[in-house]
């Protein structure tokens, strides 16, 4: 079944809106061999499943903000824009939906869109450490870029003064003959 659908493909199709990771129904409807109509009344049919946390209608200024990153309905005149507004399912709205669809391929799929979603969290969560990890480092070279700055600063004093006493030693005037 991987092999049919690689989760690469599917983590494509996962966006971010209102803050939540989730796939659009015309993707899951892709991936589930359906048509987005028979997927959408499959959800209307069991909506008590679908609380607001597991899916919801896409705003029309987010669909729009989506529309810019894909083009996929750029198919000459007809179908050129959406007639409904999507809905988005979260992790959580795909796993029940693998249960309304009621089917082997529909739980098959729902198990590698899961694994999508959460390979999606585990990249998130490594560049946050990374993030940390970068900032931490920040801190410390600006520490030790002060303690370089402070040194640097002690030793040109260091040789400033011993100069000025070098320069005294040779103003003193000798003592002795002068031609």
């Amino acid at each position: 079944m991987k092999n049919m659908i690689p989760v690469e493909r599917i983590e494509r199709k996962i966006y971010l809106i209102r803050g939540n990771r989730v796939m659009l129904d015309s993707d899951l409807a892709e991936v589930y061999k359906v048509e987005t109509k028979v997927l959408n009344q499959a959800v209307k049919r069991n909506l008590k499943r679908f609380p607001a946390s597991y899916m919801f209608k896409v705003k029309k200024n987010e669909y729009n903000s989506l529309r810019s990153q894909f083009v996929t309905l750029e198919n000459g005149g007809r179908g050129k824009y959406a007639k409904y507004l999507p809905y988005a399912f979260t992790e959580h709205g795909v796993v029940m939906l693998s249960s309304v669809l009621n089917s082997e391929r529909a739980i098959k799929i729902s198990l590698i869109v899961v694994e999508a979603f959460v390979r999606l969290r585990r990249v998130i969560e490594n560049s946050k450490i990374v993030s940390s990890k970068v900032r931490e480092h920040d801190v410390r070279l600006l520490l030790h870029d002060k303690k370089l700055k402070e040194h640097d600063e002690s030793i040109t004093a260091v040789v400033a003064h011993l100069m000025s006493k070098q320069k005294k030693r040779e103003e003193k005037k000798k003592f002795g003959f002068k031609p």
